[in-house]
């Protein structure tokens, strides 16, 4: 038993020392947005939200909200990787069905323009797996829980865990003024080690937290 476990050690204090330098794929100001051009680097902001573009708004004078269907960005300063199209494509369905439940708390889901009325573009633009088996595993074992606890205490992304990069487009409905659009990257708390089942789980559980940080921003 205890040679088991060494063996686990050893190999997950490696994968550490690997991680050091590997943070998966990280957002850009992606240039086939239709906000490309104004959004900035949002060095006064969160962490997982590096460029973002804001007007003063009144959110409240809003109780209506279009959902544009969810776009997976196909230029080629995507961050991807090599996720399947298959996958991509489960990622943004998934996200057209948080968002468009966690919204309808907040808003009237809406299909015409009015006055009180957001459209809100939601563009997939990159997505990374988790390693199947091993983002558990770092969960299991003493090294890995000692790089995920460092991991938490930074705000970043557990050990072998995958993330979710889009982007966020709100416009005024009637005018198709831009009213703020940033792009963010998101990922579970790095000691959720519910989200390291699945290869797909630790993305979707991204979406999620997105969905209701979106839903308390506008609130």
């Amino acid at each position: 038993m205890l040679k088991t476990v060494t063996t686990k050690s050893l190999f997950a204090l490696g994968a550490v020392a690997l991680l050091v330098g590997c943070a998966g794929p990280q957002p850009v100001p992606y240039s086939g947005l239709s906000s490309a051009s104004y959004l900035k680097p949002n060095t006064n902001g969160p962490a997982k939200i590096p460029y973002a573009y804001t007007t003063q708004v009144n959110w409240q004078s809003y109780s209506k909200a279009i959902i544009d269907p969810v776009v997976i960005y196909q230029c080629s300063d995507n961050s991807f990787g090599s996720m399947s199209q298959d996958d991509q494509t489960e990622l943004a369905d998934y996200m057209q069905t948080a968002f468009s439940k966690k919204l309808a708390g907040r808003f009237t889901i809406a299909t015409t323009p009015d006055s009180d009325t957001l459209r809100i573009q939601l563009t997939l633009t990159g997505a990374a797996k988790s390693v199947f088996g091993l983002s558990t595993l770092m969960h299991a074992d003493i090294a890995g829980n000692l790089y995920n606890g460092v991991q938490l205490a930074r705000g970043k992304p557990g050990a072998m865990m995958g993330s979710v990069i889009y982007s966020v487009e709100i416009y005024d409905a009637q005018s198709n003024q831009l009213l703020e659009s940033y792009v963010t990257k998101q990922y579970p708390n790095s000691e959720n080690i519910l989200a390291s089942f699945g290869t797909l789980a630790a993305a979707k559980t991204g979406i999620d937290k997105g969905a209701n940080a979106l839903v308390e921003q506008l609130d």
